[in-house]
């Protein structure tokens, strides 16, 4: 059965914080992100043929994303994919956690366990190798760099907040891993679809 993976749709006029109350955004584990464009603009390039064909901007994400590992010991990416509006992909942070290709991860991911912790971002200070300052530091990147290409700068590229899910175990880890698989060939039915808005 496929799994169906609708983002919630924020008011924002009744802008509410998504994260988990007391949860340690720092802690070992693998997370799940989306993360979608400002007014959710067909921007990275389209789907043809029930692949994703990336434009220059579409390129640039994929390209930050890999080196947002390569900058960061603590972490690593699992499966991703950028598509038209919007991107989906699992980061890992413990640099003991090993990616063991499509849909597995050893170990953490059964030894979740949420525990309080000051992580939430206060007055801007970011808090290393936490998720929130993780995604912050890919989704400026990718800004500065679409915006030095387009010449705009100041623009933004992405929408503010981003939606993320504390991948529990090995099975969550794999429906994760084939919902990314299969998003460009269900791009039709997607909620993120513009045809869906």
């Amino acid at each position: 059965m496929p799994v169906r993976m609708d983002m919630p749709r924020i008011d924002a006029r009744h802008r509410r914080s998504i994260r988990l109350q007391g949860y340690d955004y720092s802690q070992a584990g693998a997370y799940f992100v989306t993360i979608c464009t400002q007014g959710r603009a067909c921007l990275f390039g389209g789907i043809e043929n029930d692949a994703m064909t990336l434009n220059e901007y579409g390129c640039v994400v994929r390209d930050e994303w890999l080196k947002t590992a390569e900058v960061r010991a603590e972490i690593q990416v699992g499966e991703f994919v950028v598509m038209p509006n919007h991107f989906h992909g699992i980061v890992i942070i413990d640099s003991g956690m090993v990616v063991m290709g499509r849909g597995t991860a050893r170990r953490a991911l059964t030894e979740y366990t949420a525990r309080r912790a000051p992580t939430m971002e206060r007055f801007g200070q970011p808090i290393s190798g936490s998720l929130p300052t993780i995604i912050r530091a890919f989704k400026s990147a990718v800004t500065k760099r679409i915006n030095e290409i387009r010449q705009l700068p100041g623009i933004q590229v992405w929408q503010r907040n981003y939606y993320e899910h504390v991948i529990r175990n090995e099975a969550d880890y794999g429906q994760i891993a084939e919902y990314i698989f299969d998003n460009p060939r269900r791009w039709e039915e997607d909620a993120l679809h513009p045809g869906c808005l």
